[in-house]
């Protein structure tokens, strides 16, 4: 197993870092002081074949391996966690259900822009009473006059309602047509921003990732006609499945960014900040807690790189994906709380770059499945 990085990555890595270094950096934190979605980083960011890094050439993208993804991630994501959250959910939930299970028409109508950063994606599972329990949703989609007509409400969808949001992608139970007793069926449809009967909640306003634009969705007597289905109607929950494994890689590679980037805040103001009439990072305790973050981090590392070379060669990779998001989510909010910490009375104060991240750390936990979902993801793959 080889997890070098090709010349093509490589300068992927390079021009995510000048862009996050040199635009998202100063920027990002003010958007994520005043509670808004930097939509102009985002196109920035599509312009410079970002937004389609998963896509192929054919239909808009970069071509972009899924180290690649990761690594790229990493870099973005150091510089503010609210861009890279809403770039992963583009760039896996939000285009792959189009370019995965879409047909040409479909990834020509809706993908082809989101891929060359002219809009952005968003896909809606969770509802008020599901979330974990996907098969819980109670979204319907009813047949009605050659389409479908569409009811339901969705909660914490990211992306859906900025300036350059196309629609959003979601997840409805189909209503039985004939047996009544007959197991409910799963499809995905493509609703665009200013169908009828498609309404949004304000901005959320969550601990951390200020800067991600989450809102609540409404569907009422909404009605689509059949070429908004993508891919097959009886596989739309598998089918959201398959991509939500690629969106668990992409979390554990964000989860990578933010431990580094507390790490190397910690380190430097541990050398900095005398006490006792020498820098802290002299005294053992200090240096006993960052070297278990750098030795995590690692770990972390290994294990995220590793669920990437498995995609990329085509094996299986659900079982180390979940293993991936777990032990990098983890490993994010534990360097997180242990970053602030070393900071003392200072990490405490919301206008530090550590406090920040400390707030955007508890997300990793919770979305694209739960790590207690992860728990039963790799106990499934045991044989349990």
């Amino acid at each position: 197993m080889d997890l070098s990085l090709n010349e093509s990555e490589r300068d992927l890595v390079d021009l995510c870092r000048s862009f996050a270094q040199q635009q998202i950096a100063p920027r990002a934190p003010i958007a994520w002081e005043e509670g808004r979605c930097p939509t102009d980083l985002l196109r920035e960011m599509g312009e410079i074949g970002l937004l389609g890094i998963l896509i192929p050439e054919e239909w808009g993208g970069i071509g972009m391996s899924t180290i690649g993804f990761v690594a790229a991630m990493e870099q973005i994501g150091l510089a503010d966690q609210s861009v890279a959250a809403a770039w992963q959910a583009h760039a896996t939930i939000g285009s792959l259900p189009l370019y995965l299970f879409g047909n040409d028409a479909q990834r020509e109508r809706w993908l082809r822009p989101l891929a060359e950063g002219r809009a952005l994606g968003a896909f809606g599972l969770t509802e008020p009473d599901a979330g974990s329990d996907a098969r819980g949703i109670r979204t319907r989609a009813e047949r009605r006059d050659g389409g479908w007509l569409i009811n339901g409400h969705k909660t914490f969808i990211s992306n859906a309602g900025t300036e350059m949001s196309f629609g959003v992608t979601l997840l409805a139970c189909v209503e039985p047509t004939e047996d009544e007793d007959e197991e409910p069926r799963f499809a995905s449809f493509v609703v665009e921003k200013d169908t009828p009967g498609f309404t949004m909640g304000p901005k959320l306003r969550g601990i951390g990732w200020r800067g991600l634009d989450t809102r609540e969705l409404y569907f009422d007597d909404l009605w689509v006609s059949d070429d908004h289905l993508i891919g097959d109607l009886n596989l739309g929950l598998s089918q959201f499945l398959r991509t939500l494994e690629v969106g668990r890689i992409s979390i554990a590679a964000l989860s990578l960014s933010l431990t580094q980037a507390v790490l190397d805040l910690a380190t430097a103001y541990a050398r900095q900040r005398v006490q006792f009439g020498q820098p802290i990072s002299k005294f053992q305790a200090v240096q006993f807690k960052l070297a278990d973050i750098a030795t995590e981090l690692e770990s972390a590392r290994w294990l995220t790189y590793r669920a990437a070379y498995l995609r990329d060669n085509a094996q299986p990779f659900q079982k180390e994906a979940a293993m991936a998001k777990l032990k990098a989510s983890r490993v994010a909010t534990w360097a997180a709380s242990e970053a602030v910490q070393i900071h003392g009375g200072l990490g405490y104060m919301l206008d530090t770059p550590v406090a920040r991240f400390y707030c955007d750390a508890k997300v990793l936990e919770i979305g694209e499945g739960t790590n207690e979902i992860q728990h039963l993801v790799i106990a499934r793959a045991l044989g349990c």
